[in-house]
């Protein structure tokens, strides 16, 4: 592996393996040890799942938090403990299905919106150290607090045969399990979560992403399909730094206004806000927060 290699892989996820075992597998075939993800998928998910690569690892944080987009498939009717059908057989809750689109059209702005989600059993979240569903599969108590979400666009595609198509646009950390596991219940009936396609990860969408087979088949070849660290991160200003400021930097030293020049458009960046650090080449050099007095401290250095 090169330097030029760090950046995203953008991976075609299929059913069946963890987040973990496609890095897993990214790792081998490009022959690298720096593989990370910026948000998991369920095993009984597909679609776009972002991978960071060498120095890109460093900016998984600043990329998990990027709105998510999905197409579900909310089947009514039964309920599984897991909110999905991921090897658990369903249990019939209710042979009331909806008997209409009209029926879910009216309870889905529910959904929209900011509101408190209730996070799946089988989940990852920790209470006192233990993940949920390790809980979950003891069949010990499961107390997750539920967390702030937010879902910017919610739309039903189509509803036949007992199951819902929908269209999800959703901040990080939203379960669509839950979201189907809660929509049964609002609507008497139970469902759960069927099938589940992420389509866009940030400013990454899946016409974009390379299927998994294709990365075991071809290894190097992949390598050309990797987003470099220029391209990542494009909402955030972008502080161009000058010489003594890249020296500066590389040393995680604060920047003052003789370090970086700001574009006009962005002159503005309030205290607090992160910006890109580019050296006097174009290369993505760190991240860095605006303090005040318009000083800037680097929070990861990449060089």
């Amino acid at each position: 592996m090169t330097s030029d290699d760090s950046g995203v892989l953008v991976i075609d996820k299929p059913a069946g393996p963890t987040s973990h075992d496609v890095v897993a597998v990214v790792r081998r075939a490009l022959g690298v040890d720096r593989v990370g993800h910026t948000g998991t998928l369920d095993p009984l998910a597909t679609g776009v799942l972002p991978l960071v690569i060498g120095r890109a690892t460093r900016l998984a944080a600043f990329m998990s938090g990027a709105d998510k987009e999905y197409l579900a498939r909310v089947r009514f009717g039964a309920t599984t403990p897991s909110y999905d059908a991921e090897g658990v057989e369903a249990a019939p809750a209710n042979d009331s299905v909806p008997a209409d689109s009209r029926e879910i059209l009216a309870v889905l702005p529910r959904f929209s919106g900011t509101y408190l989600q209730q996070p799946p059993p089988f989940s990852a979240k920790k209470i006192a150290g233990t993940p949920a569903y390790k809980l979950a599969r003891r069949k010990s108590p499961v107390d997750v607090k539920p967390v702030e979400v937010t879902v910017r666009d919610l739309e039903l595609l189509r509803y036949a045969d007992g199951a819902a198509d929908v269209r999800i646009v959703c901040s990080s950390g939203f379960y669509v399990r839950s979201f189907a596991h809660d929509l049964g219940t609002v609507m008497g009936c139970g469902a759960y979560l069927e099938a589940l396609q992420r389509t866009r990860a940030g400013a990454f969408v899946l016409e974009d992403a390379i299927p998994m087979n294709h990365v075991i088949e071809n290894g190097d070849a992949v390598r050309s399909r990797i987003v470099p660290l220029e391209r990542l991160l494009p909402d955030l200003p972008a502080a161009k730094l000058t010489e003594p400021g890249l020296r500066r930097a590389s040393h995680g030293n604060t920047l003052t206004g003789s370090d970086f020049h700001l574009a006009e458009a962005e002159s503005g960046v309030p205290v607090g806000a992160r910006c890109r650090l580019i050296d006097p080449s174009g290369r993505l050099v760190g991240i860095a927060d605006m303090a005040a007095g318009g000083l800037l401290h680097p929070s990861v250095v990449l060089v």
